[in-house]
């Protein structure tokens, strides 16, 4: 046993997700052992350039690419067994290595094809008050976990004709359930239960008694990373409800999701692009609207990995951010995505919100306040230098440093690394200000 005990490190997403964490989790991955997805599911997309090739990630963690570790879904998580099948396929076909090194929590949450029909069903039922779901089937996955009646990955060591009865049973109940509330096409149970019987032979071999596999590998002085999806203003608990996701992408998430307790973490790095953006409905206080948001849209090529869906964009909300790094307890911030702000005349934070005639400088968490909000905004000089080629502090310009020590401060967190282009070279360790 190793005298040395090994630590966890946290890498949260803080606005509302897309921020780059896949990115900055496969650049830490290198010095780290394992790495962990802790919570979500294949509505995530985690984008990583490296060595020319672009890889898209939805379930296996982003360490993969990294030769030599391993790399778990947690308990946290609702698994589609077909996208991780196919997933592992996909990398298996570009030369990736994953035999061996990609585990399953055996408690992680099955996401089943008619999870995904439900979806797709509850959102035209809601007609104009949709939330914008990703229709991948996560909230009624969720939704079966916190009723009791989901599958658990360990479904899949059962005995075929036991499992194919259980599975039989729970389309008949879910055609049930489709015929009262939607009167919609029922499925049918002998191709959904065959799609699910498929792909056994991946998935049974990668099961893991998750909380076991880490404690053991801490106890060998294994230092673990946990990679979350979406961003912290899309908790389900602390996000801005009922626009959010159906996890928990912040720091409790990481607790829960991976069983590794507090007192093993090292550091909570809160992912942060130098502007905002959202995905689907909900209030977006520091949203920019027609050609600005656009021409920034276009900039930062900000369309979702999963699902092509444009990304509404707006300036830096610091008030977001505060609350963010209070909920998390944030130890570090890594800035992405920086060269985007290059050539910018001016840049803009939202420092407050004005609602009425009252300026919020904390994040307001009743939703009917919240979408008065007005931003209150603080110019900054922009800077006309290209940062793409930068690769280290001394080549970031001096109006640049004084925007990110505006960010660092205000935080109260200091800056681990900028990120100044999509590739692994393109991430410069922050120096002093």
């Amino acid at each position: 046993m190793s005298e040395k005990r090994g630590r966890a490190t946290v890498v949260l997403g803080g606005q509302w997700g897309d921020e780059g964490k896949g990115k900055i989790v496969d650049f830490l991955a290198e010095s780290h052992d394992v790495v962990v997805r802790f919570q979500g599911g294949a509505n995530a997309g985690h984008t990583i350039r490296t060595e020319g090739q672009e890889y898209i990630f939805h379930l296996i963690p982003s360490g993969i690419l990294m030769e030599g570790k391993d790399c778990i879904l947690g308990g946290g998580l609702v698994v589609d067994p077909l996208e991780l099948a196919e997933e592992l396929a996909g990398l298996r076909a570009r030369g990736v290595a994953v035999e061996g090194r990609v585990f399953l929590s055996s408690s992680a949450h099955m996401l089943l094809p008619y999870h995904k029909v439900l979806d797709r069903l509850e959102e035209e039922s809601k007609k104009g008050k949709s939330i914008g779901t990703t229709g991948r089937g996560i909230g009624p996955a969720y939704k079966d976990k916190a009723s009791r009646t989901g599958l658990r990955a360990e479904m899949y060591a059962k005995e075929d004709e036991r499992l194919e009865r259980i599975l039989m049973e729970r389309v008949i109940e879910i055609n049930r359930h489709i015929a009262a509330l939607y009167d919609a096409e029922a499925l049918s149970p002998k191709e959904t239960v065959d799609k699910i019987m498929a792909v056994k032979p991946v998935i049974k071999p990668m099961l893991v008694d998750s909380h076991r596999y880490l404690q053991d590998a801490m106890r060998a002085g294994k230092d673990i990373l946990l990679e979350g999806a979406q961003g912290t203003m899309l908790d389900l608990d602390h996000g801005t409800y009922p626009f959010v996701t159906s996890s928990n992408p912040s720091i409790g998430g990481a607790i829960v999701g991976s069983g590794v307790a507090p007192k093993h973490l090292k550091d909570v790095i809160g992912i942060f692009k130098a502007y905002c953006t959202r995905v689907g409905n909900g209030p977006f206080p520091s949203e920019l609207h027609g050609e600005e948001g656009e021409s920034l849209r276009q900039e930062g090529a900000e369309f979702g990995a999963t699902t092509g869906r444009p990304r509404r964009c707006g300036w830096f909300d610091l008030v977001a951010a505060r609350y963010s790094a209070e909920v998390n307890g944030l130890t570090q911030l890594v800035i992405t995505k920086f060269d985007i702000l290059c050539g910018m005349k001016k840049v803009q934070v939202c420092t407050g919100y004005r609602i009425g005639d009252e300026i919020y400088e904390h994040y307001p968490r009743d939703l009917s306040v919240l979408e008065q909000a007005e931003p209150v905004l603080r110019e900054f000089e922009g800077w006309d230098e290209k940062l793409g080629d930068a690769r280290n502090w001394d080549e970031i310009p001096e109006a640049a440093k004084v925007y990110l020590k505006y960010l660092s401060d205000e935080l109260e967190t200091p800056i681990l690394y900028v990120s100044v282009g999509p590739d692994r070279k393109q991430i410069i360790p922050a120096g002093e200000f």
